[in-house]
This record gives structure tokens, sequence and C-alpha cells, in this order.
């Protein structure tokens, strides 16, 4: 497109919404120019972290952790796409789900940012005023997990069997996975990190899985037509990826800290991070129908 056509196309996008181009063109003409450090808003992002300890590698800690969930973002912009109302074709779930794979190995293949980059004594003393905050806390990983699959993938074998006949939405909700990770059952006394969560997120989760309700990706996929081996195995990548393999590194990472010596130490939001943290105890797939009986029943074992 040459100069003059250049200008006519600009003159006629804007004469098309009924605004004056010479308008538009004097503004351009006295607008700065774009530079790096404002468009990615370097000076702010640098200025995010907030250590409440003199311990330097807390430093290593936030930053890790405001990564992370830039990458949930980037997979949450990916999924986004493809739920809802609108029916995406299969060469677009493809796409997007191959993508979200390109992040989710990101955060696999980063922890060892945090299990080799931190001194563990250090560590173990700065994690202590942290509490009750908690990675358990993140709600992006929530919301791309709600419109991943059915709130019913959302609930392990002990919460179905809790479960009424016909659950609603807050029923789900009431015997979802991760409550487990900060609720006694037996005493119905929850932990404060779990308290502070559902205040904050747990109106915002219930809206949006209503919001969900037959728009889920998984829902997506089973409207396509004798979907082919390559979209099979992409779901099936990100299901290992997202539910196995992340949730495996993380724990080793826990490992690393809190039992490298045998001492059995707590997590800062009090959860019983062994146990809730292996996905043979999570048991979450976004995909259940794509497998085989025996793929669910090893999913997650070593």
């Amino acid at each position: 497109m040459n100069r003059e056509e250049l200008i006519n196309a600009i003159v006629a996008k804007y004469e098309a919404i009924g605004e004056n181009p010479d308008t538009y063109l004097e503004g351009l003409l006295h607008s700065q120019l774009m530079n790096y450090w404002d468009y990615i808003q370097v000076d702010t992002l640098l200025s995010l972290q907030k250590p409440r300890t003199p311990f330097a590698d807390e430093e290593i800690f936030i930053i890790y952790h405001q990564v992370t969930e830039l990458v949930l973002k980037l997979i949450m912009h990916e999924i986004k796409q493809i739920t809802g109302s609108a029916q995406p074709t299969e060469a677009e779930i493809i796409e997007r789900v191959t993508r979200a794979n390109r992040y989710t190995t990101m955060l696999i293949t980063s922890f060892a940012v945090m299990k080799d980059g931190m001194d563990y004594d250090d560590y173990n003393t700065f994690r202590l005023s942290l509490a009750p905050a908690s990675g358990f806390q993140s709600a992006q990983f929530r919301y791309i997990e709600l419109r991943c699959t059915r709130l019913e993938n959302l609930v392990n074998a002990t919460g179905k069997e809790r479960l009424p006949a016909n659950p609603s939405t807050e029923d789900y909700f009431e015997h979802i996975y991760w409550k487990d990770a900060g609720l006694n059952r037996k005493t119905g006394k929850k932990t404060l990190t779990l308290r502070q969560f559902e205040e904050k997120y747990l109106e915002s989760f219930v809206e949006l899985a209503n919001e969900m309700r037959g728009e889920t990706l998984e829902e997506k996929v089973a409207r396509i037509e004798n979907p082919s081996d390559e979209l099979l195995k992409k779901l099936k990548y990100f299901d290992k990826f997202y539910n196995i393999e992340w949730p495996k590194t993380h724990l080793n990472t826990a490992k690393h800290y809190l039992d490298a010596k045998g001492e059995e130490k707590a997590a800062t939001g009090g959860s019983e991070w062994k146990k809730y943290l292996h996905p043979m105890y999570q048991q979450r797939k976004f995909f259940p129908e794509i497998y085989t009986a025996e793929e669910l029943e090893h999913w997650g074992k070593d």
C-alpha cells in the first residue's frame, strides 16, 4: 500500500464510524513516539517486589510467583478464546491448546528457580513471615480449571461420595478437591488461608462456573465429530502437563524445603501439602472422556 492509499484507508476508517479523520491525523502529528520501557511498563513492573524480610532470596521467591501468575494469564488468554458461547473449530482448539502446552511447560521447567535457586535456611526463615499466604490462593489457577472442564471433574472420588443427588453449583464447590486442603471435614473448621480465599474469590468462582455450563473446553471438544488424533494428543498433553507434571514438580520442590531433612515442616497455609499436591489425591482431569479405563486408573501414579 503506497502513501496515498494508506492515507485514504485511514480517512475511510474514521469516516466509517462517524468521526472526523482530520482530528485523529492531527493527534498523530503531536503524539509522542513509543519506547520499550513505557510500552512494557518496565519501571512499574520492577517496582512490584515488596519483600517483608531482610533475606535477599525473598525477592527471588516473589519474582518467581509473579512470573507464574503472568504465565497463568497467558494460558487463560488462550483458553478464553476457545470457551464461552461460540464453538471453535478443531484447528482453533489445536492451536490454542498447543500454546497452552508451551506455557505450562514453562511452569514445569521454571521450578528449578525455586528448588535450586534459594538458600535453604534463609527460605525456611523468611517463609514464616508470609503466613497465612499460600500459592493455594492463586485464583487464576482455579479460573483455568473452571473454563477447561465441568465441575464434577474437580471433585475427587471421596468428594463425590459426599455429593447429594442432583448437586447444585454450590454443592460442587462445597466438595471441590482443593477445599480439602484447608477444611477439616470432621470438625468443619477452616484454615485462615481458606477463609480468606473464599471471602475474596468464591463468589466469582461460582459465577464463572455457572457461565461455563455447557461451554467449557471439555464440552466444546465433545461437540466435534470424529476428533483427530492430533487434537486428542494435544489435549492429553495439556492434561498431563497441567494436572500431573506441574503438581508433582511443585510437590518435589516443597519436599526439598519442607522435608529434605526429615523435619516434616508445615506449609504456610497450614495444608497437608504432601497429600494435597499429589495428583493421585487431587484426581483432577480436564478431559476424562478421551482416556481408557486403564489410563484413568493409573492417573498420576509414579
